[in-house]
């Protein structure tokens, strides 16, 4: 998500912490009526640009940079690469108004990732891929944290693919990230969702090149990173081998020997659960949070 704000001259970005989490088209309805949306939302029309150079240095380096038109507005925006699985990621990210639809290539210029061999790319850089969304967004109060969903519904449009944007986003404001994982499984018990572990950027990076890399995996999180990543490519690409892949990496999760018992079940749920379509079912996405949720706490006490 992509609220907050800094200038250009920042010594340090902004730390954003966001759970993301794909959502079937056809159970809108089923998330706009859940009690935890009841406020009226605001509602905004994005048109964003993304921009890399004709060799792909921003989608090697998994550097988004970006100007949205918001109304009357032009901000530019830089986010570094997404660390964590399971749908939940923490990244920097800086974001200042720009006079006009043009890059401020001095400000890029001034950001941390800019200042090595990065920054002779920044000449270069293109329009390389644009997403087109409406965006409604809720603030939250939950388990005494400030969180802000939104709900993103669009197209992604890159190299002359389109892929639907269709995503529910939670960004912590102020709080702990516990209360991104409680709200999250709150919703997704009467709600089809599962967790989404790749941007719009990256999603829109392979689509331009009809090549969708997946991850290796070893550990139990970074299996179920691989089956995310895999139904994430499946929905885009239409290519019925991710989600083979993304079944056959859920497959190993449920079997797999560092699991306790309750992980297990949990795992065997997910090998279960998912639609003939690779859609989620409420007790897929609960079962895959519950996990993603056990291995981010596991992650951070080694």
């Amino acid at each position: 998500m992509e609220n907050s704000t800094s200038t250009s001259n920042s010594i340090s970005a902004p730390t954003e912490i966001e759970l993301k989490l794909a959502l079937a088209p056809a159970q809108l309805n089923t998330l706009l009526s859940h009690t935890a949306l009841a406020e009226t939302p605001q509602r905004q029309h994005l048109s964003n640009t993304y921009f890399d150079t004709p060799a792909g240095d921003m989608a090697n380096a998994r550097i988004a940079v970006r100007l949205r038109q918001v109304d009357d507005r032009v901000l530019q925006t830089v986010k570094t690469a997404g660390h964590g699985g399971g749908g939940l990621s923490t990244r920097q990210e800086w974001e200042w108004k720009v006079p006009n639809p043009q890059l401020d290539q001095h400000g890029l210029a001034a950001l941390p990732p800019f200042k090595g061999s990065l920054g002779t790319a920044i000449s270069a850089l293109r329009p390389a891929l644009r997403t087109d969304f409406t965006r409604r967004s809720w603030q939250i109060d939950w388990q005494g944290s400030h969180i802000e969903l939104v709900l993103d519904e669009g197209e992604i449009v890159s190299g002359g693919a389109q892929a639907a944007i269709c995503e529910v986003e939670l960004e912590l404001k102020a709080g702990e990230p516990e209360a991104l994982w409680g709200l999250a499984l709150t919703l997704a018990e009467s709600v089809p969702l599962r967790p989404s572990d790749t941007s719009k950027a990256a999603r829109g990076n392979a689509l331009g090149v009809q090549q969708w890399a997946l991850p290796e995996a070893d550990t139990p999180a970074e299996w179920l990173h691989r089956a995310t990543v895999a139904l994430d490519a499946y929905h885009d690409s239409g290519l019925a081998e991710h989600l083979t892949i993304a079944q056959q990496a859920l497959a190993t999760l449920a079997t797999h020997p560092q699991l306790d018992e309750s992980s297990h079940r949990h795992a065997q749920v997910l090998t279960k659960s998912l639609t003939d379509n690779g859609y989620p079912t409420s007790a897929y996405g609960t079962a895959a949070l519950t996990l993603a949720h056990r291995f981010a706490y596991q992650t951070t006490l080694r």
